[in-house]
This record gives structure tokens, C-alpha cells and sequence, in this order.
């Protein structure tokens, strides 16, 4: 019998999946597939994200190597984010994750109610 995987708090791959499996780090990496987008135009398709937390994403996916940063030397000054090559590999896994939320959704929405009755009950 093989052990089961340990993720100890200082484990690289452990720090890379979660700043690479956040909601808001997939989802941007997704609206960025189409191309490069400006901060505002990624926060209006992000509904619900601050711009703290974009902006910590967005610095987070870059220093990751998964977005580039670019300036747009216009008055005022713009900046423009798009998903580098080790990015865009990512992109069939999280369709793949996608598409399993997608035709497992209604498996879980009743998972949820009995779990939610069972709660109730108790």
C-alpha cells in the first residue's frame, strides 16, 4: 500500500496550487484566453472581485510567470494583462475542471440539500 500524499506547509507544489487554484486566479486566467485585456475590462468580467484582490492576482499570476504585465504609455497611463505561454497550459485542465462542474452540478446541488436537511434535523 502506498502512502497518501502529504502537503506539508512549506511544500513548493502546495504554494503553487494555491496561487494558481484560487476562484479569482482561474477565472482571470480564463477571460484572458481571448486575449489581453486592461485591468478595468478584466474587474467588469470578474463580477464581485475588489480591486485589492484583482490586484493581488494579477501580481501574483505575474510573479508566477502565468501573466504579463504591460504598460500602455497613453495619458492617463494604461496597463495591459495577457496570458504568457506557461499560462496558457493551463487553460485544457481548467476547461476540464469546468466542464466538471458543469455536468456535475446538479449532483451536487442535491448532495448540498441532504446534507443541508440532514443539518436541519439534527
Amino acid at each position: 500500500m502506498t502512502e497518501p500524499q502529504r502537503f506539508t506547509v512549506n511544500c513548493p507544489s502546495r504554494l503553487l496550487f494555491d496561487q494558481i487554484a484560487d476562484k479569482w486566479s482561474m477565472m482571470v486566467l480564463t477571460v484572458l484566453d481571448d486575449g489581453p485585456l486592461r485591468f478595468n475590462v478584466i474587474k467588469r468580467l470578474l463580477e464581485g472581485v475588489t480591486q485589492k484582490a484583482l490586484t493581488q492576482c494579477l501580481r501574483r499570476l505575474e510573479r508566477n510567470g502565468l501573466v504579463s504585465r504591460r504598460v500602455i504609455p497613453l495619458s492617463p497611463v494604461a496597463v495591459e494583462y495577457e496570458i504568457t505561454e506557461l499560462g496558457r497550459s493551463l487553460q485544457e485542465p481548467f476547461k476540464a475542471l469546468y466542464a466538471w462542474t458543469i455536468r456535475h452540478f446538479a449532483i451536487v446541488e442535491d448532495a448540498r440539500a441532504s446534507f443541508d436537511q440532514r443539518a436541519r434535523a439534527a
